[in-house]
C-alpha cells in the first residue's frame, strides 16, 4: 500500500502534501484505518525534509483526518463526527453520562408564556429587545473588565456564539487554544470551523499558566477558556491562577480570549476572570440553557466594541438574529421572583448531590472529590474505558473522559458522570458498581492494584 501511496502522494510543501491526502480521503482512495506512509518514507519519496512530512501529518491529525501514534504509523482517522452531550435515546441501559440540568429544576415557562404580549417586531428594527438589553446589561456587568468599554449580542446559545466569534476573528487553519479535557461542543465547533485546536492543559485551579504560555509560543490567535465549573473537569480559576494568566496574556493583547461562563447562576464559585484591561479583543459569554433548560437557545455576549461589531455583521435583522419572542420569554422568567428562587435551589441541588456521590464513591475506595457544575470528574487508579465496558454490563451507561481530549483516541484514567438526578438508593447502587468494576480492572494482567 506504501508503493501505491507513494505514486499518488505529491507535494513539495507541507499544505500540498496535506492536501493530496485530503483528496485521497475524500475519493475514497483512504479508507478509516488505512495507514500512510513512515514520514522517513514519504520524505525521501518526495525529495523533501523529513520535518516537512511530519508538518504535513501533523496538520492532518489537528484537523482530525488521522491519527498518529507515535511508533504505530500514522493512520486515517474514524470520520465519526464528535461526541455529543444529551440522552443515548436508542439504550437500554441507565443513562449517567447526559450532562443534562435535572428536568425537576428547570422552570415550567407556561406562565410566562401566557403573560407575554407586545407588538409585532418587524425587519429593520434592533436585533436586541431594549428590556431584554438593560437586564442584561447589569447581568453582565460583574464579568467584563472594569472600565473596559463594552457592547452587548444576543446569540442562539453559547456554541453559536463561540463559533460566530471565531469566524469573524480567524481563517482557515488559525490555531485556537482549547481547555484539555475540554467541553465537546467546543472541539466540534473548532474542528468543523477548519481551525487547528492546541491544547491547554486543565489542573484544580482551570487552565494552567504553563500551558497557555506554551499555546501562546504556538501562535494561538483566539483562546476559549471556562473560568468556573468546566466541563468536564468541574475545575475554576482561583484568584491567583487567574492573575498569573492574565500577566501571561499582557504581552499578547490582540490574541481573542473567549470566556465561556456556562454556569454562571448555578455556580458556587467565585467568578475570576482571565481578562485584563489590557486585553483589546474580548468577549464574555453567559447562555441560560443550563437553568433554564437547553432548548431556550440564548446566549448573551458581552465583547470589545470591534468584536462587537464583527458580530454585528453575521446577525443582521431577519435572518440570523434571535427571535425576539425567545428573547421576551427569557427576560419575563429571569425577572420572575418564584424562578429566581427555583435556580437558586438547582444550584443548592447540584451541588448537594454531587458532594454526596463523591462522599460516597471515597467510601468504597474511589477516592473523588465533587467541584462545580452538573458534573462529577473521577479519577480511577485504572483505565476508564474498561471501567465503561464494565458498567455497560452491570447496566449502567458511563462516560470516559477519552471523548473529551483533543487528541483522538487519547487514553484516560476518568470518567465523567451525571449523578445529580438519582435517588439515594440507586447512587448507592452505583457508586458500588463502580467501586467492582475498579477492582475488577485491576486485577487483570498489567494493572496496578487498588489501595
Amino acid at each position: 500500500m506504501d508503493a501505491e501511496l507513494m505514486d499518488l502522494i505529491r507535494g513539495r510543501s507541507a499544505a500540498d502534501i496535506a492536501d493530496a491526502v485530503r483528496a485521497l480521503v475524500e475519493r475514497g482512495a483512504l479508507r478509516a484505518g488505512d495507514a500512510l506512509p513512515p514520514v522517513r518514507t514519504l520524505a525521501e519519496g518526495l525529495g523533501v525534509n523529513r520535518n516537512t512530512v511530519a508538518s504535513a501529518y501533523r496538520q492532518l491529525a489537528q484537523a482530525g483526518l488521522v491519527v498518529t501514534k507515535g511508533r504505530g504509523g500514522t493512520t486515517v482517522a474514524d470520520p465519526r463526527p464528535v461526541p455529543q452531550e444529551g440522552f443515548a435515546g436508542d439504550s437500554v441501559l441507565r443513562d449517567v453520562a447526559t450532562g443534562n440540568p435535572d428536568p425537576e429544576f428547570v422552570p415550567d415557562p407556561a406562565r410566562a408564556l401566557a403573560a407575554m404580549a407586545g407588538r409585532p417586531v418587524l425587519y429593520g428594527e434592533p436585533v436586541i429587545d431594549p428590556d431584554l438589553e438593560r437586564w442584561a446589561a447589569k447581568w453582565m456587568s460583574d464579568a467584563t473588565p472594569p472600565g473596559a468599554p463594552a457592547r452587548l449580542t444576543i446569540t442562539s446559545g453559547a456554541a453559536d456564539a463561540i463559533e460566530r466569534l471565531l469566524a469573524q476573528a480567524l481563517t482557515r487553519d488559525d490555531a485556537v487554544g482549547l481547555e484539555d479535557p475540554c467541553f465537546l461542543a467546543a472541539i466540534h465547533t473548532v474542528r468543523v470551523g477548519g481551525y487547528r485546536p492546541v491544547g491547554i492543559p486543565v489542573d484544580d485551579e482551570g487552565m494552567t499558566v504553563e500551558g497557555l504560555r506554551a499555546a501562546l509560543e504556538r501562535g494561538v490567535r483566539a483562546i476559549i477558556c471556562t473560568p468556573r465549573a468546566q466541563n468536564p473537569t468541574g475545575a475554576s480559576l482561583t484568584a491567583a491562577r487567574a492573575a498569573a494568566l492574565r500577566d501571561e496574556l499582557r504581552a499578547h493583547p490582540y490574541v481573542l480570549v473567549i470566556e465561556d461562563d456556562h454556569f454562571s447562576m448555578l455556580s458556587q464559585r467565585p467568578l475570576h476572570s482571565l481578562i485584563g484591561p489590557h486585553q483589546r479583543r474580548w468577549a464574555v459569554i453567559r447562555s441560560v440553557s443550563k437553568f433554564l433548560g437547553p432548548d431556550m437557545c440564548l446566549a448573551v455576549t458581552a465583547s470589545d466594541p470591534d468584536t462587537a461589531a464583527g458580530l454585528a455583521t453575521r446577525l443582521t435583522p431577519g435572518t440570523t438574529w434571535v427571535s425576539h419572542l425567545l428573547q421576551r420569554l427569557v427576560l419575563a422568567l429571569m425577572t420572575d421572583a418564584d424562578v429566581r428562587g427555583k435556580i437558586a435551589s438547582a444550584a443548592a441541588h447540584y451541588a448537594a448531590r454531587n458532594v454526596a456521590f463523591a462522599a460516597r464513591l471515597t467510601a468504597h475506595g474511589v477516592p473523588t472529590i465533587a467541584r462545580d457544575g452538573l458534573n462529577l470528574w473521577v479519577e480511577l487508579p485504572v483505565a476508564a474505558d474498561d471501567v465503561v465496558h464494565r458498567l455497560m454490563r452491570r447496566g449502567w451507561l458511563a462516560r470516559s473522559g477519552e471523548e473529551f481530549r483533543l487528541s483522538p483516541g487519547a487514553a484516560s484514567d476518568r470518567l465523567r458522570l451525571t449523578v445529580h438526578d438519582l435517588d439515594d438508593a440507586d447512587a448507592e447502587h452505583l457508586a458500588t458498581d463502580i467501586a467492582a468494576a475498579v477492582r475488577a480492572s485491576a486485577q487483570r494482567p498489567g494493572t496496578r492494584e487498588v489501595a
